[in-house]
């Protein structure tokens, strides 16, 4: 039945356009379980779950592709990754006329393996030098590959710490890119090669080919080995009880043999967590951030009376630290990733110096401003970017980078892209130095407050299942913002318009004229609005007092 004033015909018709184009994927689909799901739901006659399958695409941008697993172009399978491929495909061939290569990783989600191997065989199948890697591996490890290997790209199929149904396809570019992630308008030049093919053949039409290299453990091995060198052996490594999760990913083999290389002993594991499994069964969001996802590791942490929590996310690019506090109901806190990079930036800085380097630190704008003050005390340069490691691995002469989501580089030479396992290993060489000198993590965190001043920050976030929310919200922010927060004048930059240091990005920043700092903007790879809170004080409970205000002040604004 139609609704009073709307055009019935339209609607057939545009319901007939998508039933036809479901028939018409399913047809190419070689997935039996993607097919038959489309096929059901055109036998149901289910207009509304063909339209959702049907009536978009997932865009192909800087972050590659990322969605939920399923049958048509606005869902992650086999017919969409080998279009994507093919496209990627092509862009090579037309940059890299001599020598093209790709390397490619994948890791343990539901269908990353044949989405990678897909790949591999249109790749090979255009002249491509092609390397897949044996088994599952962790991101930082293909990144380290595409530089190490001097490949003209690297592919890896992962969605990270997204929900256990989604999955996706994450591109990096040698050459004058430098093996880091893609950027506009790379992105869009790609992706208008993915529409080509899409437009133009069918899965079966895709030329393939079996005539591509095998690669595995020589890889890791040189990424172990160098990795290792950022600290040597570590001393009085034994002094403290380390806890590991891999969160059902596949950071686990890597770290082993990582803390073996620097004579770490092995960590006590969350074994329940500690082995690859898509379906990652105790946790309803793989993500170190999320409630309730390191519960485990803090109860293994009291079990075997741990010092110090390491977790890694389901590709190990992420990086989350646990730490004891008697104040915790669980005895047990999970440092935020500002406190992780302050730590770091620190320590990194500091061998920096001694080593007689320069060079630049940076963090995303999201991130603490405290970054900026250990820059100032080492005499180094500090760069603020754009959010993602796509703009911060791009940092000339980068010492150390990093953003509030638990993403860390502290080896940009060689390994472009955040790195939780060489994050880890810092982390734990340094609790090992402190240790040694009879001190702590949480006590080093408040002398670098009282060097650098106190910074409280803390995130707001809001998931839906509605996108028009998230731009009707931001769109009425941006032309009605506030001119007050929490009693404070604001100072309102709309970050769409970009600044001189800045590219454009859907962003809003309100600078309090207290100091304090709010900034709202989509998260690039979830359905989320995210609000990044920053309050400083002379004193620690000043800074913790003045962000659980601003906290209040934001989450009813954002009512």
């Amino acid at each position: 039945q139609c609704a009073a004033g709307k055009d019935c015909g339209q609607d057939l018709s545009m319901n007939a356009q998508l039933f036809d184009a479901a028939r018409a994927w399913a047809a190419q689909d070689p997935d039996q379980e993607t097919r038959e799901e489309l096929l059901a739901l055109i036998e149901a006659g289910d207009a509304a779950e063909i339209e959702s399958r049907m009536g978009a695409r997932l865009d192909f941008g800087t972050a590659g592709l990322r969605g939920e697993l399923g049958a048509g172009p606005n869902r992650m399978n086999r017919v969409l990754v080998a279009q994507a491929a093919a496209g990627i495909r092509d862009y090579v061939n037309e940059h890299f006329k001599n020598d093209a290569s790709v390397v490619i990783g994948f890791d343990g989600r539901i269908n990353s393996a044949i989405f990678a191997r897909d790949s591999a065989e249109i790749f090979a199948a255009a002249g491509i030098s092609t390397m897949l890697f044996d088994g599952v591996v962790p991101t930082p490890v293909l990144a380290f590959a595409g530089k190490h290997l001097n490949a003209s790209a690297a592919i890896m199929v992962t969605a990270s710490h997204n929900p256990p149904r989604d999955n996706g396809y994450k591109v990096y570019l040698g050459g004058s890119n430098g093996g880091s992630q893609i950027i506009s308008p790379t992105d869009a030049e790609i992706a208008s090669k993915i529409r080509a093919v899409a437009q133009s053949q069918t899965f079966d039409q895709i030329p393939k080919s079996n005539n591509f290299e095998i690669i595995g453990d020589e890889i890791r091995q040189a990424y172990i080995a160098e990795t290792a060198s950022l600290t040597g052996e570590i001393e009085n490594g034994d002094a403290l009880k380390i806890v590991y999760t891999a969160m059902h990913g596949v950071g686990w083999r890597v770290t082993q043999d990582l803390f073996t290389a620097v004579g770490l002993p092995k960590p006590f594991t969350v074994d329940a967590q500690l082995l690859p499994d898509g379906n990652f069964p105790t946790v309803a969001f793989p993500n170190p951030e999320e409630p309730g996802a390191m519960d485990l590791s803090f109860a293994k942490a009291r079990d075997v009376g741990a010092d110090l929590i390491l977790a890694n996310d389901p590709d190990a690019d992420r990086l989350a630290i646990g730490v004891p506090d008697s104040s915790a109901a669980e005895g047990w806190r999970r440092l935020t990733g500002d406190e992780i990079g302050l730590l770091l930036g620190h320590q990194m800085a500091r061998r920096a110096v001694d080593e007689g380097r320069t060079g630049t630190l940076a963090c995303s704008i999201v991130s603490s401003s405290a970054l900026s003050k250990v820059a100032a005390h080492f005499g180094l340069g500090y760069r603020e970017t754009l959010t993602g490691f796509k703009w911060i691995s791009k940092v000339p002469n980068l010492i150390f980078g990093y953003e509030e989501a638990l993403g860390y580089c502290v080896d940009p030479q060689r390994t472009p892209d955040k790195d939780g396992i060489s994050a880890s290993l810092i982390a734990t060489a340094l609790a090992c130095e402190l240790a040694a000198q009879g001190k702590t993590i949480t006590g080093h965190l408040a002398e670098l407050g009282a060097l650098y001043g106190h910074y409280a920050t803390g995130q707001i976030s809001i998931r839906v299942t509605d996108l028009s929310v998230i731009s009707n919200f931001m769109k009425n922010l941006r032309s009605n913002p506030p001119a007050s927060i929490d009693g404070a004048a604001v100072k309102f930059t709309d970050l769409a318009i970009g600044t001189a240091d800045l590219g454009p990005t859907d962003g809003l920043r309100f600078d309090l004229s207290d100091g304090r700092r709010v900034i709202v903007r989509p998260s690039g790879t979830e359905p989320k609005l995210k609000c990044y809170l920053q309050a400083i004080g002379e004193t620690k409970e000043a800074a913790t007092a003045g962000l659980a205000s601003l906290n209040d002040a934001m989450k009813e604004l954002l009512k």
